[in-house]
């Protein structure tokens, strides 16, 4: 399957709400796209552990994650409940991969979702999997990291002045 392109920062389509997955086998080429573009961004970039259908210019409500060696095929998440203790940290995005922004998100989540295969599912996630999970949740409601940055005037740094600092001078590394 072919690598698609990443919409980036001021891209409208960014900001439109994803809607729902109604036929899941509607999804199967979503998610090998989805899947092929992570791993082409990992490749050139570095990084990278999870992304939304919208970031490819496809508004459905599907997510791709990879985090701790499995795999996550997303479709129609709805986030439960979230913890009520939350963790800052500065996060960054496929979308802008050059800006990082310094913001907070809960501790833990429970989520619902529909797998490939039609059936639905349930988790339980913490710490970076919680912190992942709702980035892109909040991609498929037209919400950026950049909405959530904790003081406009100190959250936001490049990616390169991110690594001249030493983690320590930060409130916390991602």
């Amino acid at each position: 399957m072919p690598i698609r392109r990443i919409h980036e920062l001021g891209d409208p389509l960014l900001r439109k709400v994803s809607r729902e997955v109604t036929h899941p086998a509607e999804a199967f080429t979503t998610l090998i796209d989805l899947r092929d573009t992570l791993h082409e961004f990992q490749r050139t970039h570095g990084f990278g552990r999870g992304i939304a259908a919208i970031q490819i210019g496809i508004p459905q409500r599907v997510i791709y994650i990879e985090i701790a060696g499995q795999s996550y095929e997303i479709l129609n998440p709805v986030i439960l409940s979230r913890s009520e203790e939350h963790f800052q940290m500065w996060d960054d995005c496929f979308s802008f991969p050059n800006l990082m922004v310094h913001l907070e998100r809960s501790k833990s989540l429970h989520l619902r979702y529909q797998c490939p295969d039609a059936s639905t599912s349930e988790l339980v996630a913490t710490d970076d999997f919680a912190e992942l999970l709702q980035h892109e949740i909040d991609h498929l409601d037209g919400i950026l990291a950049i909405d959530r940055a904790l003081d406009p005037k100190h959250s936001l740094m490049t990616r390169t002045q991110y690594l001249r600092l030493k983690a320590s001078e930060l409130p916390k590394s991602i």
